[in-house]
Formats: C-alpha cells, structure tokens, sequence
C-alpha cells in the first residue's frame, strides 16, 4: 500500500477511537445524569411536625432534582423504634431522620441541651432560637464524627403531660411514673416533682400507658392526638415545658456519595423546609388541640400559683445539670445565652 493511503488509513482508525472514546464517556456521563439515588426519611410521628417536614422535605427534593432522587417516608416508626431509626441513619440504611436531638446523646451527651426546661416563652421564640446561627452550628455539627449530617434544626411545640389519673395539682406528680425522653434534664425535672421518670421511645408509650406500665407520659399534643392517645388517656395537663425541638440528621456517607449538584439540593432543601416549617407546625398544634377536645379529651392547667412554682422548680434544672458535665454546660450556655438574647 503506497505510504499516503497507510498513512490516511491510520489517521481514520485513530479518529475512529478517539470518537468511540468521547462517545463513551458521554454515555458515561448520560448514564451517571440518569441514575437515581433513593432517600429515605425516617419520623416517630404521623400527622405530626416531624413526618410533615419529612413529606414537604420529599417533595422538594424530588422537584428539584428532576427527579433524579426519590424520596421515600416512613411515618410513625415504620423503620423501627427511634434507637433503631438513629443506628439506620447513623450506618446508611436510611438517609435522613427527623427527631428530637436528645435521643442522640448516646452519640453525643451535647444533643440532649435542647431539653432543658425554661429556654423558651413561646413557639415564636423558640422558632428563633433554633434558627440562631450559632445555636444551630452547634447542634447540627455534633454528629460529625459518628456519621451524621445535620441539615436542619426547628421547633415542634411544647411538652405537655398525659396521664391516666389526670394532674390537676403539684401534689398530683408525686409518685406517677411518667414517660421522658432520653435526657438527665427532662430526669431531673421529674424527680424534683416527686414523679419517677421513665426514657421510652415514642413507639412505646400508647401501650404502657393502656396496660399500666406507666402513669403518664411527657410529649406534644400534636403526638397525643395524631396518634390517639385519647384511647387509653383523656387528660393532658399544659405546662409547656420544657420545648421539643427536631433535627434532620443526614448520613454522612450517603450524603458525600451524591453528586455535587444533588449534594447541594439536598443541603439546600433541608435547610429552607427547617424555616418553611414553622408556621406549618403553629397551624398543626393548633388542630391538635382542637383534635384533642373533639375526641373527648381535657386539658389542665395548673392553679396559677403552682404553674409558678413549677417553672420556679424547673428553673435551675438547665444550670444544676450541665455544671456536672463540662461539654454540656459549655453547649448549654450557648444555647441560653442566645434564648436570653432573643426573648
């Protein structure tokens, strides 16, 4: 073969490949714009704050990536108790959980401040509190080194009381064994009432109510009505204390494997439904509270003399807890100090 045409016929086969590797690699990226990643979000509660920010969470997601992630929630622990809801977030069977940060404090004791009793006034003040910059630095970054990811922190509502034997008066605690969550703030409250507190997850509660196991139990009434506590209680006494607030804890691994554009709509997302959620929760303890009445229940208030002397009790709590752990007691003064500033 004259040495023009080999070499004509060289330069052919070399843009032959080089085409066939350009086609490749733009497959390559086609297939990798196509793949769908599946998140799932995990709540204790059904039509409640927690799973309702984990639906709106969803459908942003979806929306704005196209589709390209596909977002599943699981309402009223349908993956398990909120110990196993945390480890499956924590270990990348689920992606992302909504709950109250004092459960984590198996993880880390710091995430349990947002229980003390006393930081806030009101549902206005405690939506500021959570969206105070360094308030949510420093819940949402305590989870790094275990796993997690936070994306978002925001108010639920107040702690109110359901018991079996209603509590019309501070004599009425004495004795009752009453349902916490997992923190010595919410512990220590309770004994200083006279009451024996008892940490249980969520899923638990309604039963041991019913079959006696407890007297009563700490929780929003949002979770009393949306779960039909009515059933087994009708009587929730309101001493709005102290505030249940959520986190949305991604996995972290999940979260990094994510292209960065997904990454970023992910991060984006949690963090605009972390505001976007608040006038969401006023209206839906509002329902509850009517929700509540409509299904035969009563709400209680202490005589005004001893709802006073309940916050007097419950005062000291936050500092007389946190001076025995120095990583508490600095987290805690952060988060006080910015209560404090933000009345």
């Amino acid at each position: 073969m004259p040495f023009g045409k080999r070499a004509r016929g060289r330069r052919a086969i070399l843009s032959a490949g080089i085409l066939g590797v350009a086609a490749a690699l733009s497959l390559g990226g086609a297939h990798a714009q196509d793949k769908q990643f599946v998140m799932k979000i995990t709540a204790p509660t059904i039509n409640a704050t927690p799973d309702t920010y984990g639906r709106n969470l969803a459908a942003a997601i979806e929306k704005d990536s196209g589709g390209r992630i596909k977002a599943e929630v699981y309402p009223a622990s349908q993956l398990g108790s909120i110990p196993r809801q945390i480890e499956g977030t924590q270990f990348g069977a689920i992606q992302l959980a909504v709950l109250p940060p004092e459960f984590f404090v198996g993880l880390d004791e710091r995430f349990e401040v947002m229980a003390a009793p006393g930081l806030i006034q009101n549902m206005a003040h405690g939506q500021r509190l959570a969206a105070d910059p360094a308030v949510a630095k420093l819940i949402l970054g305590l989870g790094a080194n275990k796993g997690l990811r936070g994306l978002g922190l925001f108010l639920a509502e107040h702690n109110e009381i359901i018991a079996r034997s209603p509590i019309r008066h501070l004599a009425d605690f004495k004795g009752k064994k009453l349902r916490i969550f997992a923190s010595d703030f919410q512990s220590v409250a309770l004994q200083r009432l006279g009451a024996t507190p008892v940490a249980m997850t969520l899923g638990d509660v309604l039963p041991a109510i019913q079959q006696g196991a407890i007297d009563g139990a700490y929780a929003g009434v949002q979770v009393f009505t949306g779960m039909h506590f009515f059933d087994a209680a009708k009587a929730v006494t309101l001493v709005d204390q102290p505030a249940i607030f959520l986190v949305a804890e991604a996995n972290a691994k999940w979260l990094d494997s994510l292209p960065a554009d997904l990454r970023d709509i992910v991060v984006r997302d949690a963090a605009a439904q972390s505001v976007a959620i608040n006038p969401v929760a006023v209206d839906i303890v509002e329902r509850a509270h009517k929700g509540w009445i409509e299904h035969g229940g009563e709400f209680i208030k202490l005589p005004a003399d001893e709802q006073a002397k309940f916050l007097e009790l419950l005062s000291s709590v936050g500092d007389d807890v946190s001076q025995k752990k120095p990583a508490v007691r600095d987290a805690y003064e952060t988060v006080k100090q910015a209560a404090q500033r933000l009345k």
